[in-house]
């Protein structure tokens, strides 16, 4: 198979598909890879170690996407890409697809088969979102803070406090990945710190873990709203796989809390959990509604990109093998999560929330 791994062009965004350790076992497996020039520099992978891998180096964008049949992508094609996709290729990539309208029409009518890493599913877990959820989560709290900072139009306030003076407050919505990680940091630098779960287990397993250390609440409606009262900073961490995520926090609510304060809204990329989240670059990554700060970049982990590569790379290989090796017919009959990852199939809507989200048919894989 031929296997294309073209450079991202989404704003600000240099992590690369694959990593060249990667090309190196697609190779030893018999496939051709080709690599745009220049598509891993971002992340600090130069074109001679592709090379060295043993993959072909092509000068552009429409070659990778012309010559090949599987397109190993990190972000989902943007407008200027969907010409390049062509009937019967796949794609294999995040793709958020519940939020994004014109994305789905057009891989439906490209004819692609289109797989999201985001809905590949194994017992529950989600191993292909997993890495990048970690990361978002830790630079959640490291972003947030930067926005709480007075020239960012932030509060002023110092998360981990010195002493004499209080912390700062963190409200977490969402115990999964990106909670977790979040906590993890809030907590290590010295911020109070309260996470918010409809999953009593969750909340159990912060609490154990913990020693008392964070506060867990039930994620009520109530709960919610006296939470936001006190937050110096919001970390929005909700999914549902493959869905638009619910606006939990609405804009009256913003009302509730102190001016100044910020929101990362983490779940941006589903739609965000916060009515007033709308998705930024990391070029011009907040902007202020009633006097809140809110933090919205779609791809967080392109902030760092070198890990973020690495860490994506490690989870992504063992599927994309799989795809090249039998092919995607044999692939999703033998593996069922990747079955679960197919969101798109010759013009048809193969993932039943991504079908809800936008009111257009859904047929079962």
């Amino acid at each position: 198979m031929i296997i294309g791994i073209p450079k991202e062009i989404k704003p600000q965004e240099n992590r690369v598909g694959c990593i060249p350790s990667n090309v190196r076992q697609l190779v030893e497996h018999g496939h051709t890879v080709l690599v745009e020039k220049d598509a891993g520099i971002g992340s600090g992978l130069t074109d001679q170690e592709y090379i060295e891998a043993g993959a072909t180096i092509v000068d552009t964008a429409d070659e990778v996407w012309g010559r090949a049949d599987l397109i190993w992508k990190v972000k989902e094609p943007i407008a200027e890409e969907y010409p390049k996709i062509r009937e019967g290729q796949i794609l294999y990539t995040y793709l958020h697809l519940a939020p994004d309208l014109p994305q789905t029409r057009a891989l439906m009518e490209s004819g692609c088969i289109a797989f999201a890493y985001e809905t590949v599913e194994v017992n529950g877990k989600l191993p292909l979102l997993q890495p990048m959820s970690e990361v978002a989560g830790r630079l959640s709290v490291q972003a947030g803070a930067h926005c709480l900072e007075k020239y960012q139009g932030g509060r002023g306030v110092l998360l981990g406090g010195v002493p004499g003076v209080p912390s700062g407050e963190v409200v977490v919505i969402g115990g999964g990945i990106v909670g977790k990680n979040a906590v993890a940091m809030a907590v290590g630098i010295g911020a109070d710190v309260t996470i918010l779960d409809i999953n009593l287990d969750v909340l159990r397993w912060y609490d154990d873990s913990y020693h008392g250390r964070v506060n867990t609440l039930y994620s009520s409606q109530h709960n919610i709203e006296e939470s936001l009262r006190k937050a110096d900073l919001l970390i929005g961490a909700v999914l549902v796989p493959g869905a638009k995520a619910p606006h939990l926090v609405r804009r009256e609510h913003l009302s509730l809390m102190k001016p100044g304060a910020a929101i990362v809204d983490v779940a941006v990329d589903q739609g965000g959990c916060v009515e007033t989240t709308h998705a930024t670059t990391h070029a011009d990554p907040t902007y202020i509604v009633d006097g809140i700060v809110h933090y919205g970049v779609a791809n967080m982990p392109g902030a760092v990109a070198r890990t973020s590569t690495f860490a994506l790379n490690n989870a992504t290989l063992r599927y994309g093998l799989e795809l090249a090796d039998k092919g995607w017919e044999r692939a999703i009959a033998e593996n069922e999560a990747l079955r679960k990852g197919l969101n798109v199939c010759k013009g048809r809507i193969t993932y039943k929330a991504v079908a809800e989200a936008h009111g257009l048919p859904y047929t079962p894989v």
